[in-house]
């Protein structure tokens, strides 16, 4: 799942190394968005290189992750303040010319209680906090990802508190949008491993979307950007059959260049930052690639949520290639893996011909486990089914981006519409949330 992590907010100002680079990226190729995406001199990372100018990782870090826009979160739940805040930022932007961008994270139960536990005290609250964002938007461009995992986590809310929310979130919406007609308001939308896109839709009708501008989805995810469009397309064409039109995406890349998977990567090594943020996104349907979960910045497995970690970051950035435009790294860099930003395709394991496999991994989760299965094609199929044995007390209690079908303790999955299609060679994913213990089962995959 997403389980996006609280960031922190800037409390002092640094200026990243001279040599850093800014990456302009000039008018938009597609999408409803033109400029330049600001890059806030003020931040953990910034900070960290101020203090740390002969770390040996410095150099990456510098080239690779500082040089680049990332969006601001607002995390901390505070009345008084919150206005301040984005005027101050927001003008910076304006100042520089530029487009900045901010991610709302303050609605009251956010997370579910997890890690990025928090928000508003009472929905009452949460709005004035809203007004006070939306009154210091000013009139310019800026882009507001609104409460992550809002829509898309839902496992904790009953009937009447996901009303609750829906309502808060379509009113936030339309604050914000009637304060600044030219704000760019996004909604919760998922990721691809996670609710289907059908399902997603819904949701997002229901949290009212129609008052926005569209959804983002992968935020502090590790999905590929390949699937997440094929994953926006399909909600966006949802979207249109439940008459509601005109909607367009965004996508966090900031750690989908590696491999995808548990959606903690404080402990795994084979995450890698994915594109580099800009509005020219050549996709008639996606407005921005934005880095919205800071490379660096942890999701509260390992580390505390939000604490920036350089070797989290050099991690991420090791083995990305240099941005467009950026300097070259320091010889003591060039130690680094490969410089392709994606894992070599002959890592992932050989597929026969005609056959399909099914890999499975767990992970504790709200006093059961969270299962994700990835699927994989040795030759090119219309469709799946994967099946196993459920160890004995443990039972599936929502499932994504498959079909379910159980007969007494085994369970089979079967592709949905959108993900049935695999080439030679590709992959998906499903998941899954249950109870009990995930034990070791052997799992089958078939084709037609």
């Amino acid at each position: 799942m997403s389980r996006s992590r609280i960031l922190g907010v800037a409390v002092a100002c640094a200026t990243v190394a001279a040599t850093s680079a800014l990456i302009v990226t000039g008018s938009a190729s597609a999408g409803t968005i033109s400029g330049t995406l600001y890059r806030d001199p003020d931040t953990p990372v910034a900070r960290w290189l101020q203090s740390n100018p002969g770390d040996s990782r410095a150099t990456v870090i510098r080239d690779r992750v500082a040089s680049q826009p990332a969006t601001r979160w607002l995390s901390n739940f505070n009345i008084n303040t919150v206005g301040g805040e984005v005027a101050a930022y927001v003008n910076a932007a304006a100042s520089a010319g530029q487009i900045p961008a901010l991610t709302v994270y303050g609605i009251t139960n956010r997370d579910c209680g997890g890690a990025s536990s928090g928000g508003a005290p009472d929905l009452n609250q949460y709005q004035t906090w809203i007004g006070n964002i939306a009154r210091n938007l000013g009139t310019r461009t800026v882009l507001l990802n609104l409460e992550p995992d809002s829509i898309a986590l839902l496992t904790c809310l009953n009937s009447s508190e996901i009303a609750a929310r829906n309502q808060a979130l379509r009113t936030a919406a339309r604050t914000l949008k009637a304060a600044n007609p030219n704000a760019k308001v996004y909604l919760d939308g998922g990721h691809s491993a996670w609710n289907s896109a059908g399902d997603q839709a819904s949701r997002l009708v229901a949290a009212g979307i129609a008052e926005a501008d569209g959804f983002y989805t992968n935020a502090s995810n590790f999905q590929p950007t390949s699937a997440e469009a094929a994953y926006g397309r399909s909600i966006i064409s949802a979207l249109n059959n439940q008459g509601v039109s005109g909607k367009r995406q965004v996508i966090d890349t900031s750690r989908n260049g590696g491999a995808s998977g548990d959606w903690c990567g404080d402990d795994n090594t084979d995450r890698r930052i994915g594109q580099y943020p800009t509005v020219n996104t050549n996709d008639a349907n996606i407005d921005a690639y934005l880095w919205i979960k800071p490379p660096g910045e942890a999701d509260g497995c390992r580390y505390a949520a939000g604490s920036f970690q350089p070797d989290l970051a050099y991690s991420l950035a090791g083995s990305a290639p240099n941005p467009p435009s950026s300097p070259p790294t320091s010889p003591s860099a060039s130690t680094s893996p490969s410089s392709s930003a994606s894992p070599s395709p002959s890592t992932s394991p050989w597929v026969p011909p005609g056959a399909c496999t099914a890999t499975l991994r767990t992970k504790t989760w709200n006093g059961g486990y969270q299962g994700e299965v990835t699927v994989r094609s040795g030759s090119a199929t219309n469709g799946w089914t994967v099946s196993w044995t459920l160890p004995s007390g443990s039972a599936i209690n929502q499932l994504w981006n498959g079909t379910l079908t159980t007969s007494g303790s085994t369970v089979s999955v079967r592709n949905v519409a959108w993900n049935g299609g695999l080439p030679a060679g590709g992959s998906t994913i499903f998941g899954f949330t249950a109870s009990g213990t995930p034990g070791t089962p052997a799992l089958s995959c078939t084709t037609p």
